[in-house]
């Protein structure tokens, strides 16, 4: 798909990862006067007119808006996070179809994967088990839009194609502890507990799971690289393809903050899913898409941007 001069839909735009895609669009030669960027306050997808009137006029839509946060949120809102991401998801791809959108790009999630999926985790695997507890509402509403865009291909020749980032990072994340996922929120808490001169890092689970980590520059580039190359059915892995224990990621994270407390492990709190990590072949093959950046060199960036940007802590 070439880029230039196409109608360009970017919803989740203004977030973490959208300001990344829509930069990488431009990169790649779409013009950014054709980029259209609605807000959520403005645009409530959940809504179908909101829906049809977003769709109307455009040549492709990334579908990045999504209702998603950590553990914490998962089992706090379980419902929200099912109902908001399937409404938002199947109501844009439907008015897509009906308004002749000429390809539609839906970014789902690896929480859609089995709770125990060999690893690397494949493409094919999807459907062989239910998700991880603690995230499979917001997993199974994600991977519905997958069924959905596969089966508007065989009844209506609808071109959607679905694309699966493992965990993101970088500059510009959610910090937020109440929705923040492992690396934003495990650098807040490093970076408060050494403010506050504290001496113990309590940290949830025994820090036995791993995790990919991909950086947001490199899930940017691989999404708009599956805009301009990728027309398949099949869902496609976008991640790193090595995997590292949360143990070793807080040790990591502490060490390059240079805090030299104890780590306190929860371990009556949930680890989440045992491992995740994906194969990483089926992107390298249909679109040439490599990860660039790797974790320490990520880190550095991410810990660097939060100094610079944080919110003074309070003192206990």
């Amino acid at each position: 798909m070439n880029l230039q001069d196409k109608r360009i839909l970017v919803t989740g735009g203004s977030g973490f990862l959208g300001r990344q895609v829509v930069a990488q669009l431009i990169a790649a030669g779409a013009n950014p006067d054709k980029i259209t960027v609605p807000r959520s306050r403005d645009v409530d997808l959940r809504e179908r007119d909101a829906c049809r009137r977003a769709a109307a006029g455009q040549d492709l839509i990334v579908h990045l808006a999504a209702h998603v946060g950590g553990i914490g949120l998962n089992r706090e809102k379980p419902a929200e996070l099912f109902y908001d991401n399937l409404m938002m998801g199947t109501q844009l791809i439907h008015e897509a179809y009906l308004a002749d959108v000429e390809k539609f790009v839906c970014v789902g999630t690896i929480c859609a994967y089995p709770k125990f999926t060999p690893v690397p985790f494949k493409e094919d695997d999807l459907w062989n088990g239910y998700p991880e507890e603690t995230n499979a509402p917001y997993g199974v509403a994600k991977k519905a839009l997958l069924v959905q865009l596969q089966a508007y291909r065989d009844q209506y020749g609808f071109n959607g194609i679905y694309l699966l980032p493992v965990n993101l990072y970088g500059p510009g994340d959610n910090f937020d502890p109440r929705s923040s996922h492992v690396i934003p929120a495990l650098v807040r808490k490093v970076y408060e507990a050494k403010e506050r001169k504290e001496q113990v890092l309590p940290v949830w689970g025994d820090g036995s799971p791993t995790r990919e980590f991909l950086y947001v520059d490199d899930a940017a580039r691989g999404i708009v690289m599956g805009a301009q190359h990728y027309d398949g059915s099949e869902p496609v892995n976008l991640g790193t393809g090595s995997e590292v224990p949360i143990r070793e990621l807080v040790q990591q994270i502490s060490e390059l903050m240079e805090f030299q407390g104890e780590i306190l492990w929860e371990t009556d709190q949930p680890n989440g899913q045992p491992r995740r990590c994906l194969d990483t072949q089926r992107a390298q093959k249909l679109f040439g898409f490599q990860a660039q950046v790797g974790l320490t060199e990520g880190l550095r960036k991410t810990i660097h941007w939060y100094q610079e940007h944080h919110q003074p802590v309070p003192v206990a």
